[in-house]
C-alpha cells in the first residue's frame, strides 16, 4: 500500500486537460468537423482518460469531470483557441508537447493511486495508470475512425506512461516512499524520457514483420 497520499495541483490539471482538449479541437478541424464535432472531439481527448479510469474500472459514482462545472468549461475553452488559432497552433505545439510530457507522468501516478485506494489488484492498478494518461488519445482515433496511434510503431508514448506508473508503484509500494515523493519522482523520470524520445526520435518497432499480400 502506499504511505499517504498524491494530490495533483488543481492548476496542472486544468492546464493538462486545456491543452488535451486543444490537440482534439485541432485534430477535428483537420478532418473537417463542425463546431459539434469539434467540441465532442476535444471532450474525448481531454478527459478521456479519467472517463475510462473512473467509469470502467473504479465505477464509485460519477467522475469528478461531471461533477465539476471547471472540467467542461475548460474544454470549451480548449475548443474554442483551437478553432481561433487554426493553422498558427504550430506556435504552441512546443508548450503543449511540455504539458503533455509531465502529463503523462502525473495522470498516471494519479490513476495508480486511485486505483490502488478502490482495491484493484497491483497490475491493475499499473493498467488503469496508463489508461488514464493515454487514453484520452486513444478515444479520439477511436472516434475519428482512424487506426489508433498507440497501437502503431512510432515514439515512445504509452511505454513512457508505463515507465511513470511503475517507477510509482516500486518507489511507493515497494521502497516504502510516501506517495508524494514517489510521484514527484516518478513524473521527473517520465518527463526525462519523454524528451529525450522526441529529441532522439526513440520509436518502437513491429512485433513482426508485416504480412506480404496474397498473391492474385
Amino acid at each position: 500500500m502506499l504511505h499517504g497520499q498524491f494530490q495533483l495541483p488543481i492548476w496542472f490539471d486544468i492546464a493538462a486537460t486545456f491543452a488535451f482538449a486543444l490537440t482534439g479541437g485541432l485534430a477535428a478541424m483537420r478532418r473537417g468537423y463542425d463546431i459539434v464535432g469539434l467540441f465532442f472531439l476535444a471532450l474525448a481527448t481531454g478527459v478521456g482518460g479519467a472517463l475510462i479510469r473512473d467509469g470502467v474500472f473504479i465505477q464509485q459514482g460519477p467522475p469528478p469531470i461531471v461533477t465539476d462545472a471547471t472540467y467542461i468549461e475548460v474544454v470549451i475553452a480548449g475548443a474554442l483557441v483551437a478553432l481561433l488559432l487554426g493553422e498558427r497552433a504550430s506556435r504552441v505545439q512546443r508548450l503543449i508537447a511540455i504539458i503533455d510530457a509531465f502529463g503523462l507522468g502525473a495522470y498516471a501516478c494519479f490513476g495508480v493511486q486511485k486505483s490502488l485506494a478502490a482495491g484493484l489488484a497491483l497490475p491493475a492498478a499499473v493498467l488503469v495508470g496508463v489508461i488514464n494518461a493515454a487514453g484520452g488519445g486513444l478515444l479520439r482515433d477511436v472516434l475519428v475512425r482512424e487506426e489508433p496511434l498507440v497501437f502503431k510503431p512510432g515514439q515512445f508514448y504509452v511505454l513512457t506512461a508505463l515507465v511513470g506508473a511503475v517507477t510509482f508503484v516500486f518507489l511507493g509500494a515497494w521502497l516504502d516512499w510516501s506517495a508524494t515523493r514517489a510521484a514527484f519522482a516518478s513524473i521527473a523520470l517520465t518527463f526525462v524520457f519523454r524528451a529525450l524520445t522526441i529529441t532522439f526520435n526513440w520509436r518502437t518497432a513491429p512485433a513482426v514483420s508485416p504480412l506480404d499480400p496474397p498473391r492474385t
